[in-house]
């Protein structure tokens, strides 16, 4: 074979925008700029047309748009975006960028316009200053007619079927408030006459845009017309248990039209469970949750909406807890006789203020005196703690006191504490925390428990102990900011190295003497194998020269290590032991007998980790041209050629590259010019029959190695514009798809694609990771079966129509068979199934099923083939999952 070489450069990418589905127009701007509109709720379709070799990355970006639009927080990476009933906020600038790291990337925009005409809104008011006499006689009205469109809408104001028209009306006067221009106009009624009475009408236009129709709203006026009044059948405040069911009546006192009542909250929506019976908001077995400010609105578009609110409050309660504080002025931690003792009690509940506190001594309950003093809302404690205070405390103070909380007008049980002050001072005394021996350092590995033990060894009563990290900014693992031990016990589970650092344990003020909190610390220490880099890495090198592999260490707990270790292809090298406290390195100079898999294993005491070099003189691996535009042409006879085009990857990184292996036994000689990158490469194959189709195997040669194989499948094709059911064949490399359209009776469409141009966001492993020949570039037909798809939705494509009406069948057949033959992927749980179906044109269209396929049938393309005699001009219909 003869080799040709052709001098060119990597083609920068470029890239066009082309649009499709619903548009209303399509025009160009004063900026040249591309305005696509579109009606609200069509789908819109934008396609991304990119050249240049290596193939472009496409990404979409969106601006100008409302700052609720989700796009503008994710890029789409896909030739196609899709947009299904599409949104106002959706409208504005779309950017395709295509970029594939050759010279600039490659911008273009489109502007979307999006359409719409919302029903309008009319509402009447009254003069404020005049409220004599009946609501509307001898009154002047405003009709305010509002409404949201793009573009700018027309308003029509009609009395009964009669337009009014300001000039032939001394009474009314139309306008535009200043503050809403284009969005509002009003009616003004001047001192009502009798015929103002009546039906008025605001019709509102977008001039027939995108096909939107006119919208219109009517409003009787009489003279009975009036804004709503209501009233609530509960208080502004509801205080409830949980468990209770909450019945809130709003009755209309006043109003013409009837007014609409609804019920809102705030904050949220009303719960689940709520229940709206006419007037009537009914909550079922009520829950903390179901808290808030509950709101009823009437409305009947005169005057202003009537609005009450009812604040629901469900009870909360915790535990009842305690304080002891000795005298405070003398800076005492024990209690003495002859000073001052003040007993607190508190329990967290909602409403803090509807809890009742009642203390008793020795059983009897307790009246301000001289030596007790007490405070139902202690200013020095937190809200809702109630106190007793112990003046200059005597024998006769020695005794056991209660403090019971109850909750007038609810079910919950009354709660009740016990203090014992006694003279003997073990009963009460302060805390001693203590860490025990060893347990200030906790070594752990990572994914393992933990226990930090912070244990208070004297004091009575024990408060419990409260954790935290040292660290301010810093969480505890399980997320909250402290957390309570009632044992000083901290325990954690699947300990990873953001545990790491200083704990805190400290006292807590309840449930024991209220003085100054008693700390301690414990450090966490995880220990984690070393964190490598590179953890792969693939090292090409020219023979003969010295190659230097490192691996580093990022970081290690503990920091010292125990051992490194060389391996290649699994044996260990022979070498002295490496220092320890030095970057790994290895050197060696590179032969074609010690290419290979290299690892450098790293330890400390908790573990292993490596470093994995595959090092070879293997030059890289070609890269086919995927631009090139169908490389066919017909020979003489039944032969036709191919032109395959390539770059080399780096091809300085190795020795130099001789030659190249085709179809594994056929050498190509570069006649001692060598590749150069970006340089593209060619090499025309000829003597390839019709319709025959071949893989075509390509390898770089250098002088002591052979790189990998690539390879592409290439065929014969006759152009797609004049279809022939003979030798007709598609490989939909072709951006037309070789004729083929999409079914508009279907749900979905197809989507042509290729490993480079896939959606990101597909069903994970799904779909195929090539075509049927096996290359990354080569495109395919593609759908997704899973969500949103539903159980019915179908997709189809239909063939070119083959007129067979000329062509005669075999001696004595009226009938000419055909082969159907394509490529097949079905991969996945929710796969559905694949038809062909044929349709012949006759006086009706009628569709038979050829083949059908349901189900995953496996990782692989598969090939099916049959015949079909139609009885005159046909199409091929495919429908559902993957077509290659």
């Amino acid at each position: 074979m003869s080799y040709f070489y052709k001098v060119g450069y990597i083609t920068p990418a470029n890239a066009q925008i082309v649009h499709s589905g619903a548009a209303c127009n399509v025009k160009d701007d004063n900026i040249s700029e591309r305005i696509y509109t579109i009606k609200e709720g069509d789908t819109l379709v934008l396609q991304c047309i990119v050249k240049g070799h290596p193939r472009p990355q496409i990404r979409w970006t969106k601006t100008a748009g409302s700052a609720s639009d989700k796009f503008q927080e994710t890029s789409i990476y896909n030739e196609t975006l899709r947009i299904e009933g599409i949104q106002r906020v959706q409208g504005g600038r779309y950017y395709c960028k295509a970029d594939n790291g050759v010279g600039v990337a490659a911008i273009k925009s489109i502007r979307v316009d999006v359409q719409y005409l919302d029903a309008p809104s009319l509402t009447v008011h009254q003069t404020i200053s005049d409220v004599r006499g009946s609501y509307y006689q001898e009154k002047t009205v405003f009709l305010r007619c509002t409404v949201n469109s793009n573009p700018p809408a027309r308003f029509i104001w009609k009395r009964g079927n009669m337009l009014i028209e300001q000039s032939k009306d001394n009474g009314v006067d139309i306008y535009e408030p200043l503050y809403t221009q284009g969005e509002t106009k009003v009616l003004k009624l001047k001192n009502l006459r009798p015929k103002d009475f009546a039906d008025y009408t605001c019709q509102v236009s977008v001039r027939n845009v995108c096909n939107i129709e006119d919208k219109s709203v009517t409003f009787r006026l009489t003279n009975s017309t009036s804004p709503p009044m209501i009233r609530l059948s509960v208080n502004d405040t509801v205080v409830v248990d949980p468990g209770q069911d909450v019945y809130i009546s709003c009755d209309v006192t006043a109003g013409l039209p009837q007014p609409t009542v609804t019920w809102s909250r705030y904050p949220g929506p009303l719960p689940l469970s709520a229940q709206v019976r006419g007037k009537t908001l009914i909550l079922r077995a009520v829950t903390p949750s179901d808290a808030g400010f509950y709101n009823c609105t009437a409305v009947n578009n005169v005057g202003n909406p009537a609005r009450k609110n009812v604040n629901l409050v469900v009870r909360t309660m915790g535990n009842l807890t305690f304080q002891i504080t000795p005298d405070s002025n003398k800076d005492s931690e024990t209690i003495q006789m002859g000073r001052d003792l003040k007993l607190s009690c508190h329990v967290d509940a909602t409403p803090q203020d509807k809890v009742n506190y009642t203390w008793y001594k020795n059983g009897a309950p307790v009246f301000t005196s001289d030596s007790l003093i007490l405070l139902r809302a202690d200013p020095d404690m937190a809200p809702g703690t109630s106190s007793l205070e112990i003046v200059d405390m005597k024998f006769r103070d020695l005794a056991t006191y209660s403090c019971v909380a109850n909750f007038p007008g609810s079910q919950v049980p009354e709660l009740r504490v016990d203090v014992n002050i006694s003279q003997n001072s073990g009963k009460v005394s302060p805390p001693v925390l203590s860490v025990p021996q060893g347990g200030q350092v906790v070594n752990v590995r990572e994914g393992g428990n933990a226990e930090l033990v912070c244990l208070v060894v004297d004091g009575k009563p024990r408060p419990p102990i409260l954790w935290s990290r040292v660290e301010k900014d810093l969480l505890m693992p399980s997320g909250a900011t402290m957390v309570e031990t009632p044992d000083g016990r901290l325990r954690i589970r699947n300990v990873s190295r953001d545990m790491m650092g200083a704990y805190r344990c400290q006292t807590a003020p309840y449930n024991g003497l209220n003085i100054k909190r008693r700390e301690a610390q414990v450090q966490l220490n995880v220990q984690y194998p070393p964190i490598l880099d590179p953890v792969y890495q693939d090292v090409r090198s020219r023979n003969y020269q010295t190659v230097t592999l490192r691996c580093t260490v990022l970081r290690s707990n503990p920091p010292r290590l125990t051992y490194i270790r060389w391996f290649r292809n699994g044996d260990q090298i022979r070498m002295p032991m490496p220092d320890l406290k030095e970057t790994p390195e290895l050197k060696f100079r590179l032969e074609p007998t010690n290419n290979g898999t290299y690892e450098c294993r790293v330890n400390n005491t908790a573990g292993i980790s490596s470093c994995t070099f595959n090092v070879s003189a293997q030059p890289y691996n070609a890269e086919f041209y995927f631009d090139t535009p169908n490389p066919v042409r017909i020979l003489k006879g039944n032969n036709y050629s191919y032109n395959l085009q390539w770059t080399q990857k780096d091809p300085d990184a190795t020795d130099p590259i001789i030659g190249y292996w085709i179809n594994v036994q056929k050498q190509i000689d570069l006649k001692g010019k060598e590749p150069e990158k970006g340089v593209l490469l060619s090499y025309v194959i000829s003597n390839l029959r019709i319709p025959l189709s071949y893989e075509v195997r390509l390898a770089p040669i250098t002088t002591y190695s052979t790189g990998g194989y690539v390879s592409r499948i290439i065929q014969y094709s006759e152009p797609y514009t004049y279809p022939r059911p003979s030798d007709h064949v598609c490989g939909f490399e072709d951006e037309r798809i070789c004729g083929f359209s999409q079914d508009r009776s279907d749900i979905f469409d197809w989507t042509r694609q290729n490993h480079l141009t896939q959606n990101p966001k597909r069903s994970a492993n799904t779909g195929p990771e090539t075509d049927r020949s096996g290359t990354k570039e080569g495109y395919y037909m593609y759908i997704e079966a899973s969500r949103p798809r539903i159980q019915g939705d179908k997709a189809r494509l239909l063939s070119p129509l083959f007129n067979v009406s000329s062509v005669r069948g075999p001696k004595g057949s009226g009938r000419v068979p055909y082969c159907v033959s394509f490529y097949y992927h079905m991969k996945g749980k929710h796969i559905g199934t694949l038809n062909v179906l044929l349709r012949v044109r006759s006086i009706a269209s009628v569709d038979s099923v050829l083949w059908t396929k349901s189900g995953h049938q496996g990782p692989n393309w598969k090939r099916a083939f049959f015949d079909i005699s139609p009885s005159g001009p046909f199409q091929v219909r495919t429908g559902s999952s993957l077509l290659s």
